[in-house]
Parts: C-alpha cells; structure tokens; sequence
C-alpha cells in the first residue's frame, strides 16, 4: 500500500524592505522557490518608489508598497511600513538595503522576527563604507554578517557569517563585488534557518521548559506523552502538546479562571487559543508554532497558571521577591 503522502508545514510569511535595485531581495526570493524552502515573500517594501526592485517583485508577482520618507516624521513613517507589513500577512520582516534607521517602535514590534544583512564581519565596520574601511586596516578578509535587528546600528544576534578573502590589488568595487555573491548565499540560508526554528517542536518546547523551570520550586515530568511542569510533588500548572493525538499542533496548555475566559480568548484569536480535548474549561490551549510568539506573553501565562496552583507559603514568597 502506498504510504501517506508528505505534508508539508505551511510556510512563514516574510516581507522584504528595500531602497534600490534589491539584488539581496532577488537572492531570498528565487531561493524560495525551491519546494523544500519554508518562506516565502508576501510584500516587497520600500521608502524610494523609484528603486528597482519593487519592478522586479511586481513582474514576479509579489505584492509591492512604497511611501516616500520625505516631509514625514520617521515615527509617522515607520508606522506607515509597520502596517502596511501585517496587512500583508507576514511574520517575519527581511532588510535587504533598506537604507532607513529604524525607531526603537519599529524594532520593538518585530523582536526577534526581523533580521539584516550587513557587509562586512560584525562586530567590525558598523555604519558605511565598509569595504573601504576593511582595505585601510590591511584586513585579510572581508565578508558578510545576517544578525537579528535590535534599536542599536548594525547590533543584535549574529545568525550567520561569511569571510570573504581580500586579494592583492582589491578596491572597495571588486571586494563588493565578491561579497555580494556571498550575501546571496547566506542570507537565504540564514532567513531559512530563523523561520524554521520558530516551528520547531524542539526549539518551542526548550523556550517553554526554560521560562517554566525559572518559576520556584518547579520540576518537569513526562505526562499522557507530553512535558508537564508542576509544583515538585505537586499539582501540575502546564502541560506542552506536539502534535498529540494526531492534531498538528505544538501548544502550551495552561490553566485559566474558567469557561468565560476561555470563551473570551478563543474569539479574540481562534487561529492562536483553543480548548484543548480532555483539559476541561480551566485550560487554554496556546498555539506555539504560528511564527509569532510572543515569549513575555507566553511567560506571563505561565507565572498566572503557575500561582493558580502553588501553595500560599510559595506565593507568598514569590510576590514578596517581585517587590525588590
């Protein structure tokens, strides 16, 4: 009998913000045309209605949007590019020559989720005029750094690197030129590596295990085939599925005050909370695999379901800890 056919995840969504021609853009894109690639663009965005590659995204089909950053405060701009993003229904934004400093807003609304691509190897030549500065110092390598984003220049998480050799007789143009290539090469790479991490059963359980672990007097046993985390002999504050009985899912189950609530959570996001089988009203299931979680929500569900159940004398030390 043939076996089932392979389901495949759904890819993240990623949207791409440019100022030029976009060759970096070009790169993510072709690359997510391959079938096994778990992105693919949804938006091309850009502050320069003129730069090249937003023709290119159009012939080939992504959706475009570009607003001038002239005459606009760069709070009023940066909003106007955050909606336009979530409108397009990504979850992950890609800069790829986006020639704009981001407000802390921005970056704080894509924490994370929002990765760069910088041509020269970090923590070395932040700013401009980095090949320049790589042949003045007599480096012998160059190369190409993709970091998440944070509200500091050219800062934040290093996700991948690659040198690239400086050759004898090299300019600033011909080491572009090599690192570009490079750039191409592992900014898809890296850009895979993220979005794919954040469906990870293994990744989302070890984020969850952590935050729960932290929280006193707390152990980890394996419970109806998944990782539960209680009060050490004790009762048991949330439960972690992958994929139990079948449902595709990897959630967290944590308790709640009950049927209203539950209610209330799953009509404000049907997609992210659900009532999870055989838990009853007290619980809510909490989706982890959507490619948007939010880690201090996740946290702050987990402290709530954590005090529903412990002891007073453990409260009680806990809440007087938290006033220091």
């Amino acid at each position: 009998m043939p076996g089932k056919p392979r389901i495949l995840p759904e890819r993240a969504k990623v949207a791409v913000l440019i100022s030029g021609s976009g060759t970096n853009m070009a790169a993510l894109l072709y690359a997510s045309r391959a079938a096994d690639c778990p992105y693919e663009i949804v938006l091309v965005g850009s502050n320069n209605p003129g730069a090249a590659g937003l023709t290119l995204a159009a012939a080939e089909g992504i959706g475009t949007f570009a607003l001038p950053h002239q005459g606009m405060a760069r709070i009023d701009h940066d909003m106007a590019m955050d909606a336009a993003i979530r409108a397009s229904g990504a979850q992950y934004v890609a800069l790829a020559g986006y020639m704009r400093i981001l407000t802390a807003e921005f970056v704080t609304g894509w924490d994370g989720r929002m990765l760069n691509i910088h041509p020269s190897l970090l923590p070395k030549y932040t700013g401009l005029h980095t090949h320049e500065r790589a042949l003045a110092a007599g480096d012998s390598c160059g190369g190409c750094t993709v970091h998440l984003v944070t509200a500091a220049l050219d800062d934040g998480p290093v996700l991948g690197q690659t040198p690239v050799v400086i050759l004898p007789g090299d300019t600033a143009d011909s080491l572009a030129a090599r690192v570009l290539i490079a750039e191409h090469q592992l900014y898809a790479r890296c850009l895979s590596d993220l979005v794919a991490q954040g469906s990870s059963p293994d990744f989302l359980i070890q984020q969850v295990r952590e935050l729960a672990l932290a929280l006193p007097e707390t152990d980890e046993v394996l419970s109806h085939a998944m990782p539960c985390f209680g009060i050490v002999k004790g009762k048991k504050f949330a439960y972690v599925s992958n994929d139990h009985h079948g449902d595709g899912k990897v959630a967290l189950l944590v308790k709640i005050s009950g049927a209203d609530e539950q209610a209330q959570l799953i009509e404000l996001d049907e997609a992210r909370y659900y009532r999870p089988p055989y838990f009853g009203d007290g619980w809510i299931g909490i989706r982890l695999d959507l490619g948007d979680t939010d880690w201090d929500a996740v946290a702050t569900s987990l402290n709530r379901s954590w005090h529903s159940i412990a002891p007073k004398k453990l409260t009680g030390l806990f809440s007087a800890a938290d006033q220091f």
